[in-house]
């Protein structure tokens, strides 16, 4: 059996998604960009509860484990992670449903907290394929996605409520090479 639990790096720390984390994640997205191509909508208090309502039970059952991210510099919680669409049987899970505050956008933080998902993903419950989407419009997100070590293998037309998603991943073969590169680039002399 597969087990997810809090996962912790030098800046950020990766929380199982709870109730009581409505307020601060609330407070977090409290900036109209991150809407601007995050596909659920997180704009008052009552949406907010109902995100981590819907994830909660999605980690239920076992279709996903979300995460709360907190910023240990910052000392608050900027966003928002989870594995989706996770098959034991297939040995293969998605990294989605991310967003994060513009305070720690170009900062360390999404790169780390990508760093300690997939290295729990491939060394801790053995997947041989990791999965990264995202939509064509969003630039931003296909950069960073790009600079972790994905490989971009095409679009899905029309596979999410009417969008084209892009398709990335990372396999357990190329695993080694992708985190020594994310290491080097969490290097302290590497930015903050």
């Amino acid at each position: 059996m597969l087990t997810f639990h809090e996962l912790e790096g030098e800046r950020v720390r990766l929380l199982p998604l709870e109730r009581e984390h409505a307020a601060p994640l609330f407070q977090a997205a409290d900036d109209p960009r991150i809407g601007m191509h995050y596909p659920s909508s997180i704009r008052n208090m009552e949406e907010t509860e109902a995100f981590i309502e819907k994830a909660i039970e999605g980690r239920k059952r076992g279709e996903q484990f979300p995460y709360a991210i907190f910023d240990k510099e910052l000392q608050a919680f900027v966003g928002s992670t989870r594995y989706l669409r996770i098959s034991e049987e297939h040995r293969n899970l998605n990294i989605g449903s991310t967003w994060y505050s513009p305070l720690v956008w170009r900062t360390r933080v999404n790169t780390e907290a990508k760093y300690l998902l997939l290295r729990h993903a491939f060394e801790a419950i053995s997947m041989n394929r990791v999965e990264i989407i995202t939509t064509p419009d969003n630039v931003r997100s296909q950069r960073a996605i790009e600079r972790l070590g994905a490989v971009k293998e095409g679009v899905l037309r029309k596979k999410y409520r009417g969008l084209d998603y892009i398709v990335y991943s990372i396999l357990d073969s190329e695993w080694q090479e992708v985190k020594s590169m994310l290491e080097g680039y969490l290097d302290a002399s590497a930015y903050k």
